[in-house]
């Protein structure tokens, strides 16, 4: 949770802005229930601002802005690449319906925020905290961010976090495709994780109690940690040239070639083990109770 020094701020109330940067290096100023219309740049090189029941449909509302809160607010379809080059924002309570929100931006909270366009949102942040957020359509949220920690994500957009650091989800619910590619340094609790392909080429991934599905998941990753987690039927080709330490509660169907570690579960399918296995192919796989 982000703290604010708190001091005198203009307020406006119950008025409507439209044009080119009409509240251009404002500072200090509180927003009640404003409209921002037609075009561009509504509230850019601004710092301390607040804005509460307040709707946006203008381009770019919110350009190098240091220092604000956004709370029970919606940004329509036209309020595209609203939140760019920002930093330290309280977002709670609010609908995003454009796509390619947050872009360069670091130090934020987010808190019961519903986006309907997850188009290409959160490139390139940093020191995300977030609590019941919801992602819908659109693709790659999350490319390339950093000390990202949510409790209570729901997304369906395709290709989640791809060339991520420092991870933490907890009660997530995921479904996707290609997600966590190119990661490192995750953490995914209690969560549901549906698609294929999921954590490719990533390290020290640590899954606790989640449910997978999709096919050929955790496939060319290091260091990777499964405590207590359980495989949908259409789970096959798991762990294909992993360095892994599963612990799996049920039934899994098809493990193919790991490279090493430790695989137990309490029934399995088949495990295939070709040619192709890559060195030191000395992944130890035990039934439980056997």
């Amino acid at each position: 949770m982000l703290i604010y020094h708190i001091q005198y701020m203009k307020i406006i109330k119950n008025q409507h802005f439209e044009g080119e940067r009409p509240l251009f290096e404002s500072h200090d100023l509180r927003l009640e229930q404003v409209t921002i219309g037609d075009g561009e740049s509504a509230i850019k090189e601004c710092s301390n601002i607040e804005a509460d029941d307040c709707r946006f449909w203008g381009k770019y509302p919110f350009w190098h802005v240091h220092g604000f809160r956004i709370n029970r607010c919606q940004f329509d379809v036209g309020a595209r690449s609203a939140l760019w080059y920002s930093d330290h924002l309280d977002m709670r309570h609010t609908r995003i319906d454009g796509p390619k929100m947050f872009r360069e931006m670091h130090h934020l909270y987010l808190e019961d925020v519903v986006i309907n366009d997850a188009d290409e949102i959160f490139w390139r942040c940093s020191d995300i905290e977030a609590k019941n957020l919801e992602l819908h359509d659109g693709t790659y949220p999350f490319m390339f961010c950093e000390n990202v920690k949510i409790d209570g994500l729901k997304s369906d957009s395709k290709y989640v976090f791809q060339y991520c650091k420092n991870v933490e989800l907890s009660n997530a619910h995921i479904v996707t495709k290609d997600s966590f590619w190119e990661c490192e340094n995750i953490v995914i609790r209690d969560s549901l994780l549906d698609g294929e392909y999921l954590a490719w080429h990533s390290k020290n991934v640590r899954l606790i109690n989640c449910q997978l599905a999709g096919e050929q998941l955790l496939c060319y990753a290091d260091e990777l940690v499964l405590e207590n987690c359980s495989f949908a039927p259409d789970c096959d080709r798991v762990f294909e040239y992993s360095n892994v330490q599963a612990d799996i509660r049920g039934h899994i169907t098809n493990i193919k070639n790991p490279t090493s570690g430790h695989i137990t579960a309490d029934s399995i399918g088949s495990v295939t083990i070709d040619e192709n296995i890559r060195q030191p192919a000395n992944c130890v796989i035990n039934i439980k109770g056997r």
